[in-house]
């Protein structure tokens, strides 16, 4: 069978989810099954994978699903928890005290203390806390999980303590060639050479494309979520979210270079939040006239409420601003805590290991620490927040039990999601003696796209995230690859390792089971298919920016500096720029515009 064949066949299961789930609008629920049973038909019958081995990764599925889901219920739990107290109301007040618009709102919640949380933790608990916490201050659930997933690009390489990084790259590439290549380079700790030779480029190519993400959030939460359904409402405060962005990316770049992979996303999270609520509270370039608001909720779209209601409930007492957002602060220390290596929290979590091996007598092994899931954290979080606030037993059975209900909705799409991922990513073994179906695609892209490739890698980093919903995971799967790719078009490969690692994180914006648990968090299924195509359009720039910078680079020696990567990268900042310089004059058109 030709490669071309192998390559669209290999493509069918991700081309089911864009057809059925962001084309047809079905629901993950019903989408996902088609695909997983799509994968695992390729798996039996092209790739001649033993049926034992599909059986396996399907029950690996299904186990990584239940943990994704126990860790959608303590983010639901904190949520209600938080309702039910009263503390809801009085963050409300808090922010209201800083700014009653919307747009910088999203901007403290979504891109910079999701860019905290993701440092801490990864693995989508950013939405997992932000979200919920956007949907609590009067956001449409929504225009949260829109906003709360297009973060997720930036900080993702250096999110869980640098993992993606540390444990991704570190191990898809670490061969004993690669070693001695590392040691020509100076490096004779295999660690540095991940953390300085790789990362420091990751950490340039997402200061480059990490600029505009505040402005995407707002212009496309005023755009889709507004009442005058208008980019330009975002765009007006485009000095304010060019500011929040660099006072998150420039201590990232910084710490990047000088500490290494494990805190960037931490340091440049609570560095720019320092700043930004600083600057917010004094007025610095705070948008002047009436604050943004949504309309009144009676007047939104039905299709933007999930089913969590959240309600207008007073502390029993007058609770302090500081009392109410201790949960938050507490789920924030507990996850640096218990991911800094050099502490002995993280080897006490994980001594606690839940692990089936060789299932059915495979090389697969399915495996859990209960307690150091983040699921663990949120639901310590909330028990300690009963007595913090001074709960009412009922109220507190009323938490746990509606979010019971709620995590038991996403897993009919989790299910059949994440089972998909592993058959895709376990085809490899088989009697037909093909690469797995991901490597099998990557080659077939390579083929095609010869010298032009460093433009292609992050479309690859993306596509195994997107996949697989994890940056570590297609760093994993693609690092070698893309190494080796580098070194046959001879530039240097540590370039287009960065690259996949940044298209890695960029897959995070759309990957289904992602957007699956940050719309269960709100009572939010069955509308993945619209998230995903609002946040495919930040995926296609973030993909696209760093393609092209990452090609500049690399052929600006030999091509000069007007090359395609320059241009690309060039036309991109030009449009931008037109865009704000002209905003006025569309402002102007607007309904009640003076």
């Amino acid at each position: 069978m030709n490669t071309g064949l192998l390559a669209i066949l290999s493509l069918l299961p991700i081309a089911v989810v864009g057809i059925f789930l962001v084309g047809l609008k079905w629901p993950a629920s019903k989408a996902m099954p088609l695909s997983f049973i799509t994968a695992v038909i390729l798996a039996l019958f092209v790739w001649k994978i033993p049926g034992a081995q599909v059986a396996a990764a399907s029950v690996n599925g299904v186990i990584v699903a239940g943990t994704l889901m126990y860790i959608i219920f303590g983010a639901i739990l904190l949520l209600n928890t938080l309702q039910e107290s009263g503390a809801i109301q009085a963050i409300r007040r808090g922010f209201t005290g800083i700014t009653a618009d919307r747009r910088i709102q999203v901007i403290i919640v979504a891109w910079l203390f999701g860019s905290f949380i993701e440092g801490a933790s990864g693995f989508g608990t950013p939405a997992a806390v932000a979200v919920p916490l956007m949907v609590g201050l009067g956001f449409p659930a929504m225009a949260a999980v829109v906003a709360g997933m297009m973060i997720q690009s930036t900080p993702v390489s250096f999110g869980a303590v640098g993992t993606p990084m540390l444990v991704g790259v570190s191990t898809g590439l670490k061969t004993p060639e690669l070693e001695a290549y590392a040691a020509s380079l100076g490096y004779t700790d295999w660690t540095a050479f991940v953390g300085f030779a790789v990362a420091t480029k990751v950490a340039f190519l997402h200061f480059a494309a990490g600029a505009l993400i505040p402005l995407f959030v707002v212009a496309f939460m005023t755009r889709y979520f507004g009442k005058n359904k208008s980019f330009s409402e975002g765009l007006k405060i485009w000095k304010f979210a060019l500011f929040s962005a660099f006072s998150m990316t420039i201590p990232y770049l910084l710490v990047a270079n000088l500490l290494g992979p494990e805190f960037p996303s931490i340091i440049g999270g609570l560095t720019g939040l320092a700043i930004v609520v600083t600057a917010a509270k004094n007025g610095f370039l705070m948008p002047k006239g009436e604050a943004w608001d949504f309309e009144a909720k009676d007047k939104w779209d039905p299709s933007w409420t999930g089913s969590i209601e959240i309600k207008d409930i007073s502390a029993k007492t007058a609770m302090s601003g500081l009392t109410a957002w201790m949960p938050y602060v507490l789920v924030g220390l507990f996850l640096v805590l218990s991911r800094l290596s050099f502490l002995p929290f993280a080897g006490w979590l994980k001594a606690w290991t839940v692990k089936w091996p060789a299932i059915f007598g495979t090389g697969i092994t399915a495996s859990f620490q209960p307690l150091y899931l983040p699921g663990t954290i949120f639901i310590l979080v909330s028990l300690i927040t009963f007595f913090l606030h001074k709960m009412n037993g009922t109220a507190y059975a009323r938490a746990w039990k509606g979010s019971a209900k709620t995590m038991l909705g996403a897993g009919s799409a989790l299910i059949f999601t994440v089972p998909m991922v592993q058959v895709f990513m376990n085809s490899k073994g088989g009697a037909a003696g093909l690469a797995s179906m991901p490597i099998v695609l990557a080659e077939a892209v390579a083929g095609l796209a010869g010298s032009a490739w460093p433009i292609f890698a992050p479309l690859i980093g993306g596509l195994g995230a997107f996949v697989a919903g994890s940056n570590t995971v297609s760093n994993m799967m693609f690092s070698l690859f893309q190494f080796g790719v580098g070194e046959r078009i001879g530039v240097d490969p540590t370039w287009i390792v960065a690259l996949q690692a940044v298209g890695g994180a960029a897959g995070n914006v759309i990957c289904v089971h992602n957007v699956v648990a940050a719309s269960a968090v709100v009572g939010l299924l069955g509308k993945e298919g619209y998230v995903i195509r609002k946040t495919a359009v930040v995926f296609a720039y973030y993909a696209l920016l760093p393609g092209a910078v990452g090609y500049a680079i690399l052929y600006s020696a030999q091509n000069g500096l007007i090359n395609a990567g320059t241009i690309i990268a060039a036309s991109i900042w030009a449009a931008v720029v037109y865009i704000i310089a002209t905003n006025n004059s569309r402002l102007k058109n607007l309904p009640g515009a003076k």
